[in-house]
């Protein structure tokens, strides 16, 4: 029996790029892929990266924000998913970083029952106790172990 399983990406803005290049690869691997509105916007040439990252240094982000409203946005898409893969990249001398918002999205896939992984280790944060807590699978980069776990798991069932 075939399954398709539904992965939403969290990551910051910043990642645009590298969120393209996962949800190109998850894609291929014949999972359904949901990414940040705005990210999509980018990889989808709809908007310029460039130009929100100006946005999020003027503050002009928060417009846009209300606009697109990414916190309902992406709870619904988080209940309608299988996981959450968080793209947690190096970020401001920070190994592994993990924002605000995509906090909150964990905390979202956590109250929702869902997998959580974590592209890389746990950050060093101020906020790393409650990473650990919400218990998330760390891939080590490694998407073959998102595909046999989330795999395994859906098509046991």
């Amino acid at each position: 029996m075939f399954f398709v399983v539904r992965i939403v990406v969290c990551g910051s803005l910043d990642f645009t790029r590298e969120i393209g290049k996962i949800r190109k690869s998850l894609l291929k691997m014949g999972f359904e892929v949901v990414v940040p509105k705005t990210s999509r916007d980018v990889l989808d040439g709809e908007l310029s990266l460039e130009r929100v990252l100006a946005e999020k240094q003027s503050g002009e982000i928060v417009g846009r924000a209300r606009e697109v409203d990414p916190l309902n946005y992406y709870y619904r898409e988080i209940m309608d998913s299988d996981c959450v893969l968080v793209l947690n990249l190096d970020k401001d001398g920070v190994e592994g970083y993990v924002g605000g918002n995509t906090l909150i999205e964990m905390g979202f896939a956590y109250v929702l029952d869902k997998e959580i992984y974590l592209w890389k280790d746990v950050p060093d944060m101020g906020y790393t106790d409650e990473i650990l807590l919400m218990e998330p699978e760390v891939l080590g980069g490694d998407l073959s172990k998102l595909k046999k776990e989330v795999g395994d798991e859906v098509g046991e069932g």
